[in-house]
């Protein structure tokens, strides 16, 4: 179990604090170690036992979906606030943040083992980015409410930190590229990042994901196969890496994204930031 609470440099009682509110579901940081090992919890039921992830021993043994970076990391967590009991079993759905000068001290982000990130980041000294990732929602929650939550949080989240780029990997269920061709196909024509953002995967772990060509691709069958989570990043104006990479464990095809906040799309700056204000304030 991890011994941090937390790696945020919130101001004083701002980690206790909710970051956002809709109906009976409430969204804020974990702010201690019960509810960090519930949110692992909640991780294991999605990943492991409805996804079918791999887990390793001590994983197995705990219940819980672990590994180095969550001593580290904030975690984003939702509570339906109707449930009975202590806020760590409230817990409906968590995101992981890693921001960048956290991953320093901890030897990097997560996502460098598939992705090129560390070259972005030296490309851009003047920004501050942030890393998201191990978003999952129980199955009962998976509605729009619970997702605009999520996206409350993080922009609260982005706004008191002063990030400047959003990355992360996404997935594809499986682990077999071709599976998803017209799906990678229409992200590899028409949702890549400019060279300036671009990310590759790294050498040795690169599959490509322009497997059709332009021309075979059905836009209303493409976008129905994408995941919901990249439609979301999608819908933001998030853009993809270069190539994909298979992820064993977890039994997923994985893509990178990247998000400049100056680049996301206006409406979604008004309707976020604004909430983001509010819960800061």
């Amino acid at each position: 179990m991890p011994t941090a609470v937390l790696a945020g440099s919130f101001p004083e009682n701002t980690a206790a604090e909710p970051l956002g509110r809709i109906g009976v579901l409430e969204v804020r940081l974990a702010r201690n170690a019960s509810e960090i090992a519930a949110a692992q919890e909640v991780r294991y039921r999605v990943f492991y036992d409805e996804l079918g992830a791999r887990p390793n021993g001590p994983q197995a043994a705990a219940g819980r979906d672990t590994d180095r970076f969550d001593e580290v990391c904030d975690h984003l967590l939702v509570f339906d606030t109707s449930l009975p009991g202590p806020d760590h079993r409230r817990i409906v759905g968590t995101y992981r943040l890693l921001r960048q000068e956290v991953a320093a001290e901890a030897g990097g982000f997560y996502s460098e083992d598939e992705f090129e990130l560390r070259n972005l980041v030296a490309r851009h000294p003047g920004q501050r980015f942030l890393e998201l990732g191990r978003s999952c929602v129980l199955p009962q929650y998976r509605s729009k409410r619970t997702i605009e939550l999520l996206w409350q949080g993080i922009w609260a989240y982005i706004n008191l930190h002063r990030i400047g780029v959003m990355t992360g990997c996404a997935s594809f269920h499986g682990t077999v590229p071709a599976v998803h061709a017209e799906a990678l196909s229409y992200l590899a024509h028409n949702c890549r990042a400019s060279r300036e953002w671009d990310v590759r995967a790294v050498a040795g772990r690169y599959c490509p994901i322009d497997l059709m060509p332009a021309e075979a691709i059905t836009m209303k069958s493409a976008l129905a196969a994408l995941p919901p989570l990249i439609k979301g990043y999608l819908r933001v104006g998030a853009k993809i890496g270069d190539g994909c990479v298979i992820d064993h464990q977890f039994g997923t095809v994985d893509v990178f994204i990247v998000m400049p906040v100056k680049q996301i799309a206006a409406r979604y700056v008004s309707y976020y930031g604004g909430e983001a204000e509010r819960f800061a304030a």
